[in-house]
């Protein structure tokens, strides 16, 4: 390990030391080297591109899918005073041109980019001309088709590496089967193989299924026996979301919930609600979670079971950041396994299905034949279903599908708050002004209470604005779209929509194809997924430990001894040596005389009398004693050991 990076560490995230296997990653990369870490969920993944990042020359670019992490994690760097930018659809375009000069000119650390951009004309000239040290691939199982969350463009990272040919690729992720593991490493282009993996045990968390009719009185007393701490309940549904926390809420359970069809200010406030302590549980669907950092969760339920054992042992993982003990339930019905099974069939709509919503998303989008490669279009499910007649479960399993086919990418919606940027000199807006004042009272305001707004975007309140310029934020928006049109200022209003960037230019139908061996391969591999869930709820033989882990080819795993399989086993042993004892007794007596059943109660008066009566009922089923009918029984043979 190199005093410079052990610096960084300190100096920036204020840590003494880097945690296990964080320093093999970090000297790797310093090195020069490719590299794949598989860290768990809450594993410190990135200390491990951050670190080395700041401790060469040059700047890091970042590829990450996830937008809202993306922002977070920009924004983390910049309270650390280090200068981070990131890149997305959605954004205006002179801050896209604003960022990558930034980063040409040497002026940024890390530039985070989502992998749709990756081979834009734009993102391929700034990388030509900057100094790149690393290229950090978060969620790198997403390039593997063999993987659960695969996504194409993430295949084009590959062909971004001859124009930065000596720089290292560290990819990340939590989790990944072997197979994923040599397939990352191989659409990468790693020069060799390096793979750094920490064990995917966490010790401190205590996986459980409970086979249960009744889950919501389940949930109740566990939530309810909670004495510290916070808990996460995640369902399939976003109704779901809100029926279960208002119950728990009538019930005295403080909660809260959360799921991606919500305004993004309402997440953002329940969100901080549930991280600050001030409601206790949220329940949500599986779009809550990444990036969270909560140390004290000690509970996650899955009230429905998850598609696949991969997303189940992330979610699961958000329990139990800070080491301390901590639980995961999953909550199994009889009904359960068919509906997962039926979500299968409706997750593949037919062919010619497909190939009607395509068309009709072209034409709800206005979007010419030919045309929109590269273009990001506001797209809102739930209108587009309603207008043209197609269920929301269709559209949203058809939307998937046809990302996974490089037809486009989707963003959930997120907020990008109103942004400005003034490109025209002080002594330009000054003569501007002279010969246009109604503007003059605009331009004033903007100058004085908007500091950096000359050299970068800065974030707006339009509001705001309104009152202290005295006119309404209508007319403020108004004034300042025309000075747009004028050139005198760049100008992005807010943003919260869900985003639809077309990842190749709209077609005709009548030349639509949609391969049916990647439909139907695609389908094996999610029916795989989902038989792996039903084995592992359906086996209560192995510790569920053993099982997760080994899933991901950990096979030399010892059981946890706390799960409910290995506390089912203690409890068998534990009733086998009562039994024992039991039966040791009831033979040694009746070696010497015979006994009445009330006999042998009294003579194992110490143990319970129900549990008397079980060993009595096997000893007869093994031929040991016998009943004369009378209530007198006496021994046959030799005991044996129970």
């Amino acid at each position: 390990m190199s005093e410079k990076t052990l610096s960084v560490l300190r100096q920036y995230w204020g840590y003494p030391s880097f945690r296990p296997l964080q320093e093999d990653i970090v000297d790797a990369v310093v090195a020069g080297r490719d590299t794949l870490a598989l860290l768990p969920t809450g594993g410190g993944k990135s200390i491990c591109f951050q670190v080395p990042a700041m401790a060469m020359d040059g700047i890091c670019v970042v590829i990450t899918p996830l937008i809202a992490l993306m922002k977070d994690q920009v924004a983390h760097l910049v309270e650390k005073n280090i200068p981070a930018a990131a890149i997305f659809s959605g954004m205006h375009p002179d801050a896209m041109d604003l960022a990558y000069n930034q980063a040409v000119f040497g002026r940024l650390k890390f530039l985070y980019v989502s992998p749709e951009r990756l081979m834009t004309n734009q993102f391929i000239e700034a990388l030509r001309r900057m100094k790149v040290n690393l290229l950090a691939v978060d969620e790198s199982h997403c390039i593997s088709q063999w993987g659960y969350d695969f996504r194409p463009p993430y295949l084009k990272i590959a062909e971004i590496r001859p124009f930065i040919p000596n720089t290292p690729v560290l990819a990340l992720t939590a989790t990944a089967t072997a197979k994923v593991v040599d397939d990352i490493q191989f659409r990468l282009g790693f020069k060799q193989r390096n793979v750094f993996q920490s064990s995917f045990e966490r010790k401190n968390i205590t996986y459980s299924v409970f086979h249960e009719a009744d889950k919501f009185g389940l949930l109740q007393r566990r939530l309810q026996g909670m004495t510290s701490g916070s808990a996460i309940v995640y369902v399939r549904s976003r109704k779901r979301t809100q029926v279960i926390s208002d119950w728990l809420s009538s019930i005295g359970i403080s909660s809260t919930y959360y799921h991606a069809g919500l305004d993004v200010k309402v997440r953002d406030v329940r969100q901080e609600q549930w991280m600050k302590g001030k409601v206790r549980v949220i329940v949500a669907t599986n779009a809550f979670g990444m990036g969270i950092d909560k140390p004290d969760v000690r509970l996650v339920v899955h009230i429905d079971l998850p598609d696949s054992i991969e997303a189940y042992f992330q979610e699961a993982g958000r329990a139990g950041r800070d080491l301390k003990p901590a639980d995961a339930m999953l909550l199994v019905s009889q009904e359960d396994i068919a509906k997962l099974k039926d979500n299968l069939s409706v997750s593949f709509p037919e062919l010619e299905r497909i190939k009607m919503i395509y068309k009709a998303i072209g034409n709800y989008l206005q979007i010419p034949v030919g045309s929109g490669n590269g273009v990001s279009y506001p797209f809102i499910m739930s209108d587009f279903a309603r207008q043209y007649g197609f269920s929301m479960l269709e559209v949203f399993n058809t939307l998937k599908l046809l990302e996974k086919e490089g037809f486009w990418t989707r963003s959930e919606s997120f907020e990008e708050p109103s942004k400005l940027f003034i490109k025209a000199s002080r002594e330009a807006l000054y003569r501007f002004q002279l010969d246009n004042p109604k503007y003059s009272t605009l331009i004033n305001v903007l100058l004085r209470s908007l500091p950096g707004v000359l050299t970068d975007f800065v974030k707006i309140d339009e509001e705001s604005l309104a009152g202290k310029v005295g006119i309404g934020a209508d007319k403020v928006a108004a004034q300042l779209k025309q000075l747009e049109r004028m050139n005198y200022l760049s100008y992005a209003p807010r943003n919260d929509k869900p985003q639809l960037l077309f990842l190749s230019e709209y077609i005709d139908t009548k030349y639509f194809s949609l391969s049916s061996e990647h439909y139907y391969d695609r389908k094996k591999e999610v029916q795989e997924r989902m038989q792996a869930v039903i084995d592992f709820v359906n086996d209560d033989e192995e510790c569920r430990s053993v099982q997760l882990l080994r899933y991901f080819n950990e096979k030399d795993s010892r059981c946890c001894e706390r799960c409910d399989v290995c506390r089912k086993k203690h409890a068998d042993l534990s009733e086998r040596k009562i039994y024992q004892q039991i039966s040791d007794r009831i033979t040694n007596v009746l070696m010497e005389q015979p006994l009445t059943v009330y006999g042998a109660t009294t003579l194992c008066s110490e143990s319970r009398e129900e549990d008397v009566l079980e060993v009595l009922r096997w000893m007869m089923d093994n031929g040991m004693i016998r009943d004369d009918g009378r209530g007198n029984i006496s021994t046959v043979k030799k005991g044996k050991k129970y």
